[in-house]
């Protein structure tokens, strides 16, 4: 198979994959979301990456978002929101983050593949994705990409389409989001 192909395939398989995903779930995040006061986005390798770039279109459209883990990133509270990413929703260290924020008192939402996971049952709100597991021990969902990128991939893709849920409920379009678009490059 050549590079293209390979292209067709992954977009072919994302497009199978977004169909799946709950609107009922996605509309709750976004509502949490506008309802919270500030928004920290959490994942860990690929995961925690694409958590990133979700961040940094929360703060284009307005919202005070933070990366979990960067020097930058305030402490949260109660009236907060964290996001975590995580495929199998078993990474220690984001179980740790997550179990920690419900103690100061935040809401919490999973985005994972295994919504009956450690992180899937501590949060306040899951969006099931599906996807292959990176072990591959446990594969739900047929790819021929390897490890998780499907998963990553179809968060990238569900993390900006929530940006454009938002931005309809905020009444903004790319041109607004232009203010807070960095300036100093």
């Amino acid at each position: 198979m050549n590079v293209q192909a390979y292209m067709k395939k992954i977009t072919a398989e994302l497009e199978e994959s977004v169909s799946f995903i709950s609107h009922e779930e996605t509309e709750a995040l976004i509502n949490q979301m506008l309802q919270s006061r500030r928004i920290f986005v959490a994942g860990a390798g690929r995961s925690g990456l694409m958590g990133k770039s979700f961040v940094m279109r929360l703060m284009h459209i307005g919202l005070e978002a933070y990366a979990v883990g960067e020097t930058v990133t305030a402490g949260m509270e109660e009236g907060d929101l964290l996001i975590i990413g995580s495929g199998s929703g078993e990474t220690a260290t984001l179980a740790a983050v997550t179990e920690k924020a419900r103690r100061l008192g935040g809401k919490t939402a999973a985005v994972t593949i295994q919504a009956d996971s450690t992180i899937g049952r501590m949060a306040d709100l899951t969006i099931q994705m599906p996807g292959a597991p990176k072990d591959r021990g446990q594969e739900n969902f047929g790819t021929i990409q390897p490890m998780g990128s499907l998963f990553e991939q179809t968060m990238l893709v569900l993390y900006d389409a929530l940006i454009l849920g938002l931005m309809e409920k905020k009444g903004l379009d790319s041109e607004t989001m232009y203010g807070r678009h960095a300036n100093l490059e």
